[in-house]
C-alpha cells in the first residue's frame, strides 16, 4: 500500500463520504428497509410467508400485518424491490397473502417505529385480527326477536329447573388448549348476563384458518337475537368471566356410586325411618320417612337424633341414600319437599327444654314412591308429574291439581 499525505487521505475521505451522502436513505425509509428485513427472516426460519390465523403467535400476525401494508402502497414496493429475493412483494411461490384494509403512510411508520435498530417487535402496538374485529361487531349487532313468544316459555321453563334444581351452570373451559364443549341445537348458555338459546345451527363450513364453523340463530332472555359465528359464541363464553353453560336436566350424573371425569361431589338425599315409641309415629312407621340432603356425613348427621326435635326426639335408621353431583343441595331438597308436600306429616315435638317445634321433613310416602322420585328427577321428567297421597304414589299433572309453585 502506497503512502499518502494528510491531505490526499482527506480528500479520499471527503470523497466516499458524499458519495454516501447522495445515495442515503432517510430515517423513515430506514425503517421500512429494517421492518421488511425482519419479515424476511422470519421467512427464512419458516420457509413461508407469515399467517394472520387466530392460531399463531402474536409476533407472526403483526408481521403478517406489516408485510400486508408495505405491499399496499406503491413506495415501498419501490424502496424494497431491491432487497426482495424471496419474492414477498410480488406474490412469489414462498408468499402467502391475506386481504387487507388499505392503509396510509402514517399508519404504516406506526407499525414500523422501532423496528430500525432494534428487534424489540414487542414495541409495536396491538393489531386487531379480523376475526376479533368479527365477533365484535356480531355480538353487539343483536336485534329485537319478532317471534320470541315462540320461545318465552322455554326460558322461563329453564328458569324453573334452575331454582328447583334440575338444571345447574358450568363455566365455560378449554381442554389442552381447545375449548372443551361443543355448540348444539337446543342448549342454553348465560352470555352478558343474558340467557341465551341456540335455536339454529346453519350449514357448517371452513373458516380460513382451516376450522368448522357455522352460522346461528341466537335468542336472548331479554327478547333478543343475533346471528353470530358458532366459533364466536365459543370464545364469548370463554372470555366471559361470568359465561356459563346450562346443564340439560339429563346431564350429569346427578345421582351415583361413583364419580365421573369433572363432577364435583354435592352431598347425599337421604331416607330415614324413626324408631319413636310415639302411638302416631309407630302406627304408620313403615310409610313414615325423614327425607333431607346433607353435605356431610349422614351417620354423623344422625348421631344425636335422639335429643333433636327435628329427628322427633328418637333414634332413626337409614333406609336409603342416594349420592349426588354438580347440583344445588338446598334447592333439589327444597324441590323433594314441594313433590310430596301434600303427604307432609303435620305434628308437634317438644324439644329438650319444652319448647314445641314442627317438624318439616317427615312425609307419609311409600319408599317406592321416593325412589321413583329420584330417578325422575335424575331423567329430567319430574316436573311432569306429582305426588297423590290417596294413591300413594306419583300420578301425571294432567291426573288432578298441578304441583304448587
Amino acid at each position: 500500500m502506497s503512502d499518502l499525505d494528510l491531505d490526499e487521505l482527506r480528500s479520499e475521505l471527503d470523497d466516499f463520504a458524499q458519495a454516501e451522502k447522495k445515495g442515503g436513505r432517510s430515517p423513515r425509509e430506514e425503517r421500512i428497509i429494517a421492518g421488511f428485513e425482519e419479515v424476511q427472516r422470519f421467512v427464512e426460519k419458516h420457509g413461508r410467508a407469515p399467517l394472520h390465523n387466530e392460531d399463531r403467535d402474536i409476533f407472526e400476525r403483526l408481521y403478517a400485518v406489516r408485510l400486508d401494508r408495505l405491499r399496499a402502497l406503491d413506495e415501498c414496493r419501490s424502496l424494497l424491490a431491491p432487497f426482495d429475493h424471496q419474492g414477498l412483494l410480488t406474490g412469489g411461490e414462498i408468499a402467502s397473502f391475506a386481504p387487507s384494509d388499505t392503509i396510509d403512510e402514517d399508519e404504516l411508520l406506526a407499525e414500523l417505529e422501532g423496528a430500525a435498530g432494534s428487534s424489540d417487535i414487542t414495541n409495536l402496538r396491538h393489531v386487531r385480527t379480523n376475526a376479533e374485529k368479527r365477533e365484535a361487531e356480531e355480538i353487539a349487532s343483536r336485534e329485537k326477536c319478532l317471534d320470541f313468544e315462540t320461545f318465552r316459555s322455554l326460558f322461563e321453563k329453564v328458569q324453573r329447573d334452575l331454582e328447583n334444581g334440575l338444571r345447574t351452570t358450568r363455566r365455560f373451559v378449554k381442554d389442552a388448549g381447545f375449548l372443551k364443549a361443543e355448540i348444539q341445537t337446543g342448549q342454553f348458555f348465560i352470555l352478558g348476563g343474558q340467557t341465551a338459546y341456540v335455536a339454529e345451527i346453519g350449514d357448517v363450513f371452513k373458516a380460513p384458518n382451516g376450522e368448522s364453523d357455522a352460522r346461528l340463530r341466537v335468542i336472548y332472555s331479554n327478547g333478543t337475537e343475533s346471528d353470530l359465528l358458532l366459533r364466536s359464541l365459543q370464545r364469548a363464553l370463554y372470555k366471559d368471566e361470568a359465561g356459563r353453560r346450562i346443564t340439560d336436566p339429563t346431564a350429569g350424573p346427578l345421582f351415583a356410586d361413583h364419580t365421573g371425569d369433572g363432577d364435583e361431589a354435592s352431598g347425599t338425599i337421604y331416607v330415614l325411618r324413626s324408631k319413636s315409641d310415639d302411638p302416631t309415629v309407630a302406627a304408620h312407621r313403615e310409610l313414615l320417612h325423614k327425607i333431607g340432603v346433607t353435605g356431610g356425613n349422614v351417620e354423623r348427621r344422625i348421631a344425636n337424633a335422639r335429643l333433636d326435635p327435628t329427628f322427633l326426639m328418637a333414634d332413626v335408621e337409614v333406609v336409603a341414600t342416594y349420592e349426588l353431583y354438580n347440583i344445588n343441595r338446598s334447592k333439589l331438597e327444597n324441590l323433594i319437599h314441594r313433590i310430596f308436600g301434600t303427604a307432609r306429616l303435620d305434628v308437634e315435638v317438644k324439644d329438650r327444654f319444652g319448647k314445641p317445634v314442627l317438624p318439616k321433613e317427615w312425609f307419609l310416602v311409600p319408599i317406592f314412591a321416593i325412589d321413583e322420585a329420584v330417578e325422575r328427577i335424575k331423567d329430567g321428567t319430574i316436573a311432569g308429574y306429582r305426588y297423590d297421597p290417596q294413591l300413594a304414589r306419583l300420578v301425571e299433572q294432567g291426573e288432578g291439581r298441578s304441583l304448587p309453585t
